[in-house]
């Protein structure tokens, strides 16, 4: 392995490290980002849904729990949203992590952390499920839902394209 490698390693672990402790100090705004974050990702879901049922003539895509506010975040255990129709499902399970912002999953310092699965009846039969992780990244102040695809390494903005290439092979 290149020595170079290591200390880039090494580099981008202390960079991460310190924009994580910076949070450690105010568990109060902790808290106020694991709702906002959990606010934000049903949001993604309903413009999704929205977005693919403007263009539907005969069924319609259907978004669990249809509403949402910041008081049905659960701080301990999974929370859930579930996108379906006709037997296709896409749903949707994040938590807090262990720690009040973590690194141990995902490079950049996340304080919720879950994954998308999309599946079928067929895919069900053959135990395939499609799924990518997502993280609820902050950096300074800023915070924003990002996919990891561990497949592919590839990475990126949580968006409703990302919904509609996930959904798309159930149909």
């Amino acid at each position: 392995m290149n020595p170079d490698d290591e200390i880039a390693k090494l580099a981008r672990r202390i960079d991460a490290t310190s924009k994580t402790e910076h949070f450690l100090v105010n568990a109060d705004k902790v808290g106020t980002l694991r709702r906002q974050g959990a606010l934000e990702l049903h949001h993604i879901c309903a413009d999704f849904v929205s977005a693919v049922n403007g263009r539907l003539t005969q069924t319609q895509l259907e978004l669990s729990p249809p509403s949402y506010c910041a008081e049905a975040f659960r701080e301990a255990g999974v929370n859930l949203m579930q996108i379906s129709s006709q037997g296709r499902e896409m749903q949707i399970a994040f938590e807090a992590p262990s720690q009040s912002v973590s690194t141990e999953k995902f490079l950049i310092p996340y304080v919720l952390e879950g994954e998308v699965r999309a599946y079928n009846q067929k895919m069900l039969e053959r135990s395939e499920i499609r799924s990518q992780r997502l993280f609820f990244c902050v950096e300074k102040e800023t915070a924003v839902w990002r996919f990891f695809d561990w497949r592919t390494r590839r990475t990126g903005k949580l968006n409703t394209d990302l919904l509609a290439s996930l959904m798309e092979p159930l149909f």
